[in-house]
Parts: C-alpha cells; sequence; structure tokens
C-alpha cells in the first residue's frame, strides 16, 4: 500500500471515530463494518496499528477502539507495597497505579498514563496504567550484594528503598568481587519492565552492613547527595574566606553599637541569624534581623555559587551535617560569630505595640554580635531560673530578652488573628554511642525562647517578600497552597464523625478553620489523630517565582530570607534585593532573574525533598536500630495511624510501629476507611486513631527501616509494668543469645 492510500485510510478511520455517534467497536467489528476483505486485513490492521502506536486512537481495557484522550504526563510516585500514584501538576487527583500496570517505572520517574478506570464519579482516585516512561529518574540505587547461581555466575542488589521493590541482576564480571551482604551502589545498565529485572554493574562498594557508619553512607549515596566538596570549590572558599576589612563596610549602616545577639542550639555552628530589639521615641519596637551577607562571599555562577545551588541545601544527619557550602564560609566568616565584625542584610522593622508592621528598612549592614546565646540559656534567665553566673553575665541582656518575649508572644497572636495554623508536633534528637550506634532518643521540645526566634524570622521573612513583591522585584517566594480539595472533604468526614466540625466554603477553606479545628481537639483523646490527619491533608510547600500564598501561614507574601548558609532561595533572594540596594537593577538584570529564577525554584524545591527524605530515612534506619535493643520490652501509645493492613502505634520517644492486623490473635478484624478505625467481625471490639495501648517490641529491622509490635495482655503489663527502656525484655534477650 502506497504511503498516500495509507494516510488517507487513517484519516478515514479517525474521521468515523470522532463522530459522537461513534461507539467503541472491536477491530473485527470495525472491519466487518467497513466490509474489509480476508486478503485486506492485514493492512487494515497495519493502518490502526499506525493510529494506535502515535497515540490518536487507543485499545481499551475490553479491547475496543475508542479516540484517545489527550496524553495525561506526570511523576511516578513508589510506595512499598509495589503499587504507586502519578502526581500531575494542576490536576485535583492523583493517578492510582498498580504494580502490574507500573511498566516498571521507578520513584522519579516522569511518565505518561492511560486512564484505565476513572473514579471521580464513586469520590475516588482514577486507576491508570503507565504507558510510557519519558525519562529516568533512578539511575543509580544502594542496596546489599547477594551472589546467585550455583557457581556464583552472577547476584542479585536488594535496594534498601523498598520502594524499589525489584532486585537489580548483576552479571559476576560488573560485581566488583563484592562480598556477600555488602552495601555496594549499581547502575542500572538495563531497565526492566513488568516481566523482567533491571540489570546492573556495580559502581562502588560501601562496606559491609554491619560496619559502623555503613548504614547512613547508605542513606547518602542512596539519596545521591554529595559529600566532599570539588578542588575548585574548596580552593575558592578559603581564598575568600577573609576578614571584614575598611573597604567591605563602607558605605553599609553601621549597627555594631547596637546591642545584638545570636540564639541558636547549643550544637549550632552556623550562626547566620542575629537579632536586636530597642524602642522608638512613640513606644514602637524596633526589631532587628541581621542575616549574613553570604553574596559578598559567594559571587554570582562562580563555582562556589554553581555548587551551591547543585546543593540547594544543608541537610542534617544524625551524625553529621553536609553544608550547603565549604565550613570556611559556614562555620568561619559568615557565622556571625560574638565579638566579630560580620557583614549582613538585615531587615529592621518598625511594630506597634499590637503587632503590627508600621514600617520597614532592608539595607547591607555591618554588626558585632554581643553574645552567643543558646535557647536554654535565654530560657532559663526568662524563668529566673539561671546560675548566678550566666544571670551575672548576661545582666545587660536581660531587659531585651524579656521584651523579646514580649514581643514574640503579640506577634503569635497577630498571626492567630489572620488563621495561621500551628502544628506543634515533637522533633527527636538521636544520641549516638562513638560506633555511632543509637542509644537514646531526646525529644526537641518547643519553648519560649525557640518560638521568640522562629517568630521573628517569620516576620522578616514576610517584610521581605512583600516588600519585594510591592516593588515588582522578580523573586522566589515561599507557597504552601491551598489543601487538596478531595482531602480536605475526607478530613471533614473524619472530625464530624468524632463530633467535631470543619467549615469549607464554595471557594475551598480558610486556614482559620484549620485553626478552629486544632483549638476545640486541644486537650482532647483526639487531638494527635486529628492533629495529623490534619496535617496529612495539607500539600507540601514548595519555592516559586508567584506568589502563590501561603496557607499555613495565613499570608498573601512569605519567602525564606534568613538562612543563606543553608537554603540557596535565602541566597538568591540576598542578590536580587543588593541589586536593587545598589541601584543595579538594570532591564538587562531584570530580564537574567526572569530567565534563571524558575529554574532556580524548581530545582531547590527538589533538593529540599531530597534533604528532608534522606534526613527521614536515618532517622527510621536510627530509631529502627535503638528499638531492636528493646525487643520484648513493653511501652504506652498512642494508635498514629490505621490502614487496611495494620495499626501504626507512636510510643513518647516518637517511635512509631505497626502492629499487623493479620497478628492479631483474638479475631479477623476490617478496615473501615471513613471512621480510620478497625473493628473485630466477632467481637466488635474497636482501635481507632487516637486510641491509648499498650504494646511489646517484637521486631525490628533497620535495612527495612521497620518496627513491629504487638499488643500487649493483662497479664503481660502485670508481670512486667510499662516503663520506658531496657529491663526484662533485655533479659529475655541476653537468655536466649546466650
Amino acid at each position: 500500500m502506497d504511503s498516500e492510500l495509507f494516510e488517507n485510510r487513517k484519516a478515514m478511520i479517525l474521521e468515523f471515530m470522532e463522530n459522537e455517534m461513534y461507539v467503541p467497536m472491536k477491530i473485527k467489528e470495525m472491519a466487518l463494518l467497513f466490509q474489509v476483505t480476508k486478503e485486506n486485513r492485514q493492512e487494515f490492521r497495519e493502518v490502526i496499528d499506525s493510529l494506535i502506536e502515535e497515540g490518536r486512537i487507543k485499545l481499551s481495557v475490553k479491547k475496543k477502539l475508542m479516540i484517545a484522550p489527550p496524553a495525561i504526563k506526570g511523576v511516578y510516585e513508589a510506595h512499598n507495597g509495589g503499587f504507586g500514584f502519578v502526581i500531575v501538576e494542576n490536576r485535583d487527583r492523583d493517578v492510582f497505579i498498580r504494580g502490574e500496570d507500573s511498566l516498571g517505572a521507578m520513584n522519579g520517574d516522569i511518565v505518561e498514563v492511560d486512564i484505565t478506570d476513572p473514579g471521580g464519579s464513586r469520590g475516588r482516585r482514577d486507576e491508570g496504567r503507565v504507558v510510557k516512561i519519558i525519562s529516568r529518574a533512578v539511575t543509580d540505587i544502594v542496596g546489599t550484594y547477594e551472589p546467585g547461581g550455583k557457581k556464583g555466575t552472577y547476584g542479585f542488589v536488594i535496594p534498601d528503598d523498598s520502594r524499589n521493590s525489584e532486585d537489580i541482576f548483576v552479571l559476576k564480571e560488573n560485581s566488583l568481587n563484592a562480598l556477600p551482604g555488602m552495601k555496594v551502589v549499581v547502575h542500572i545498565t538495563k531497565y526492566g519492565d513488568n516481566k523482567h529485572k533491571s540489570e546492573g554493574q556495580i559502581t562502588s562498594l560501601i562496606g559491609m552492613k554491619n560496619e559502623p557508619g555503613v548504614d547512613i553512607e547508605s542513606v547518602i549515596k542512596g539519596h545521591g547527595l554529595p559529600e566532599d566538596f570539588p578542588e575548585k570549590v574548596a580552593e575558592q572558599a578559603v581564598n575568600v574566606a577573609k576578614p571584614v576589612s575598611e573597604a567591605d563596610i563602607n558605605g553599609r549602616k553601621d549597627l555594631r553599637s547596637i546591642l545584638t545577639v545570636t540564639i541558636d542550639g547549643e550544637d549550632a555552628k552556623d550562626l547566620d541569624d542575629a537579632v536586636s530589639l530597642k524602642f522608638d521615641e512613640n513606644g514602637n519596637y524596633e526589631l532587628g534581623v541581621h542575616i549574613a551577607d553570604v553574596t559578598n562571599y559567594v559571587q554570582e555562577n562562580s563555582a562556589l555559587d554553581r555548587e551551591a545551588l547543585e546543593r540547594g541545601t544543608s541537610v542534617y544527619l544524625a551524625d553529621r551535617v553536609i553544608p550547603m557550602l565549604p565550613v570556611q564560609l559556614s562555620n568561619g566568616c559568615c557565622s556571625l560569630n560574638p565579638g566579630e565584625d560580620r557583614l549582613t542584610l538585615s531587615c529592621i522593622m518598625k511594630i506597634s505595640p499590637e503587632g503590627k508592621i508600621l514600617g520597614s528598612e532592608i539595607c547591607e549592614s555591618v554588626i558585632n554580635s554581643d553574645r552567643r546565646m543558646s535557647y536554654n540559656e535565654v530560657l532559663s534567665l526568662l524563668e529566673g531560673n539561671a546560675p548566678d553566673d550566666l544571670k551575672d553575665e548576661c545582666g545587660s541582656l536581660m531587659q531585651m530578652f524579656k521584651d523579646m518575649a514580649l514581643l514574640s508572644g503579640i506577634l503569635i497572636k497577630t498571626r492567630q488573628k489572620r488563621g495561621a495554623i500551628d502544628f506543634d508536633f515533637q522533633e527527636t534528637k538521636i544520641i549516638l554511642d562513638k560506633n555511632g550506634h543509637a542509644v537514646g532518643l531526646e525529644p526537641r521540645i518547643s519553648n519560649t525562647a525557640t518560638k521568640m526566634i522562629e517568630s521573628f524570622m517569620l516576620a522578616a521573612n514576610e517584610t521581605v517578600a512583600e516588600t519585594c513583591y510591592y516593588g515588582e522585584l522578580p523573586f522566589v517566594y515561599r507557597s504552601h497552597e491551598e489543601p487538596d480539595p478531595e482531602k480536605i472533604r475526607f478530613l471533614r468526614d473524619y472530625v464530624v464523625n468524632l463530633g467535631f466540625s470543619l467549615k469549607i466554603g464554595r471557594d475551598g477553606i480558610h486556614p482559620k478553620e484549620i485553626q478552629k479545628l486544632i483549638s476545640s481537639i486541644a486537650g482532647t483523646s483526639e487531638e494527635a489523630c486529628v492533629s495529623r490527619m490534619t496535617l496529612r491533608s495539607m500539600r507540601q510547600a514548595k519555592y516559586t517565582t508567584e506568589p502563590l500564598g501561603h496557607f499555613g501561614l495565613a499570608d498573601k507574601y512569605y519567602c525564606h530570607f534568613t538562612s543563606p548558609i543553608r537554603r540557596y532561595p535565602d541566597l538568591q533572594i540576598h542578590r536580587i534585593i543588593k541589586d536593587q540596594l545598589r541601584g543595579r537593577m538594570t532591564r538587562v538584570r531584570f530580564s537574567h532573574y526572569e530567565g534563571i529564577l524558575d529554574r532556580v525554584a524548581a530545582q531547590s524545591s527538589q533538593r529540599e525533598r531530597r534533604a528532608q527524605e534522606a534526613e527521614r530515612d536515618v532517622e527510621k534506619l536510627k530509631k529502627a536500630e535503638y528499638m531492636a535493643d528493646h525487643i520484648g520490652d513493653y511501652y504506652e501509645g498512642i494508635i498514629s495511624g490505621v490502614t487496611n493492613y495494620g495499626i501504626y502505634v507512636e510510643l513518647a520517644n516518637t517511635v512509631e510501629g505497626m502492629i499487623r492486623l493479620s497478628d492479631i490473635p483474638d479475631d479477623f478484624y476490617i478496615y473501615n476507611e471513613i471512621m480510620m478505625e478497625v473493628c473485630g467481625k466477632n467481637s466488635g471490639k474497636i482501635y481507632k486513631m487516637g486510641d491509648r495501648v499498650k504494646i511489646q517490641v517484637v521486631a525490628a529491622d533497620k535495612d527495612l527501616r521497620t518496627i513491629d509490635f504487638m499488643f500487649a495482655t493483662d497479664d503481660d503489663l502485670r508481670a512486667d509494668p510499662v516503663k520506658e527502656g531496657k529491663r526484662n525484655g533485655s533479659k529475655r534477650r541476653k537468655k536466649a543469645n546466650s
């Protein structure tokens, strides 16, 4: 068949199918309709196949021909159970993908999907199948090598990340002579699909999995986090890290005579913010937030700048910090150490006694911090239980700290009035021994001092964002969009069943309604579960070049300005502000920023997510390591999640473990998604989110980063009362090991 005739037949079939009277039919049915003879059926099939290949028509699940809808593209988000979701931009619903329909897609891949089962009419997610993998996000995988075959001619790498559920096949000659049980990095040379495993080549040996430090090093490699700085970057950091000179100070606002302090955690080394407070002649507060002027040392498009953009953010792990900038800058000339002149970018705000920001000045400045304070020191001074020597040393600062605490309270109330949401979830500091083994869990408790600095940083971030918006500058905003409508409706149904209320308007939900809900559950037995459910209904914050608003803060304009040592968007914002202050925001510079900021925002958001995932993975594996030393011990906890396969319980030490429904011996439990509970089929016994329960630790797996519990019986508890720490369980373990 010549090409012209072939194209004419394609056009004829398309015209027929695009008619509104067309009813999907099978290929054989269409061939009969067009009276295709037996001799021409192969040619007819080739025409159909060509249209399918071009994506203009498709075969449904029931093998019927349909006009193909516009391609749906998105990011594949893999889950532990082998299934996944495709996250599609500007689409309310994610697309659910069964494991057998994933086409071998891995977490983060850009894919094209076909909707196989629209779920919108039933209030469910759409279901689909991956029809094409557009680009791969995963090229290297960290895992454990295990040899295979009788003669060891091949082996497999079992991925650490359980979302990558398939092992990677490795020939012996591509194994770098890895030993059984060794942690390795494998590069994928051939991707698998629904029927075949991926193949790879081991490129790096990390070490035996039980050696000290190998666990965290595996997480670092698994997330592709850069550790050592390239030689050129390190050299440049040494060259630019010079003491502040008179030439540096020239033209800056001199604030060295202003009483200024840094307030951070005890172990902080990168002190990038300092604060000052005084009153004007009308009794208004003058709050100064002074931020390290990192751009003075990191010039645009220098090796330092390119490396900082590539890293995007500092990463804080249990045993180390992977900094965005070399230590010569982050802990040296950019750190606002006391008694030393430091170059800063200051946001000085005039605030009324009622908490209204009356005006502000953003300027290049120089400060000399009077003292480096820790949160605990400031708290002890405010509460009156500080040691005498600290009281004596900080006598000149005491009134300023009291005024700061008062102003902080006023600012917090102001934000609450407009509807800002305060999720006060406990964070954990993991205590390691000299070998990096987790031996303790310490809660990081929010207090007056931490809230004070947080409040001042929020005020500066809001002020800078609003100023730059009205100044019509190209900019990087921190945006937190309104929650997904489906998740909010689910949350409303859930809290209504618990006796609470949540008002949703025609245009969506106002943050004040979320705030009211959080206030109404305070102190109730449902507080933990409703807070968690509410947090899960929120979207993830991200960086954007347009002010999309910050839902959680109930604010139109917000940015990250206060941490340029550890976040690239802050560094970029400083550069924009300084160009404006120095009169360099020409049309050419404006166009330059417009050309680069979308990429900066997108990459910074991605790097932030990568850092968060790495930090979360390290926390999970270290908590599993800690709880492995407590097998058999009893604890009291709160049910923090309920699924169709298990019940999650969170302990007071912030460890979360799971009780599998199949492991509950007394009954068969049925999952109720609306109520977020399970109910015994015979007994009618109910376990729901927020219930306080007593459990026993039965297993902990560092590799899988999982902890398993079982419900404790009254007899168990009478024999061994619930306490924190190792006790009878440890004795049982020693006996078993002997």
